[in-house]
């Protein structure tokens, strides 16, 4: 499936932990195009609902819906700390492009090419675990985006990180979006959501209060919770 045919529903989907509930009855169409932002205070869905979606874990009621009924795409996902393998950075690509069945006689033209789109030139050779965190985040960016990923999920991909690295995911995520890749991310900077979106889905208590197109959510909320969190205040 190709990302400008991509169509996801979620269709009453709720997920429950030692018993609370994290989701409740979510029914959410994700389309094709720019980016689509999941916001809301911690704990209100927002990495579940990625996890769910990505296929690592599975709702207790409820279902995801592919278009046509059809094979998920292929997808791939950042954590918010994502793990690096005992490798070199370049060992790290080699690994997703193996995954990802890409012939042998590509990867050196392949791993130059995501190390320069992610800023980590004449890093190839370094052990991925010695890179500052923002260098392990980019790395984790090349190393979903080896995968040839026709959606990328990243669930709070620039938390902790500095304003240079910030820019730097940023930059690598409308990269991402101008080659055709759908991004579904999750973040608490609405600055950030301002920049990156295409579409906002905003999150609370497992429900979700409102989605609409970018412009339309910041300058136009229709409901009283979208407005509050605009504004900065908490929503309880």
């Amino acid at each position: 499936m190709r990302a400008s045919g991509l169509s996801i529903r979620l269709e009453d989907v709720s997920a429950f932990r030692r018993g609370v509930t994290i989701l409740d009855r979510v029914t959410l169409q994700i389309q094709a195009g720019a980016p689509t932002v999941l916001i809301g205070p911690n704990g209100s869905g927002k990495t579940t609902l990625l996890r769910i979606v990505m296929g690592l874990e599975v709702p207790a009621q409820g279902k995801v819906i592919w278009a046509g009924g059809s094979k998920p795409p292929r997808r791939a996902f950042v954590f918010q700390r994502p793990a690096m393998l005992r490798r070199s950075v370049a060992g790290n690509l080699l690994y997703a492009l193996r995954i990802a069945q890409v012939p042998g006689a590509e990867h050196g033209e392949r791993i130059s090419g995501l190390l320069t789109l992610v800023g980590l030139d004449g890093l190839a050779s370094r052990p991925a675990r010695r890179l500052s965190g923002g260098e392990q985040q980019r790395l984790a960016m090349a190393r979903a985006l080896a995968l040839d990923p026709a959606i990328l999920f990243l669930d709070e991909p620039t938390a902790s990180l500095d304003p240079a690295s910030t820019k730097a995911i940023e930059d690598v995520i409308r990269a991402a979006g101008s080659g055709g890749i759908k991004v579904v991310m999750s973040t608490h900077d609405l600055p950030q959501a301002r920049r990156i979106a295409g579409e906002i889905v905003l999150l609370h208590q497992g429900h979700v209060i409102e989605s609409a197109e970018v412009t339309e959510f910041f300058n136009s909320p229709k409901t009283p919770e979208a407005s509050k969190f605009i504004a900065g205040d908490l929503l309880l």
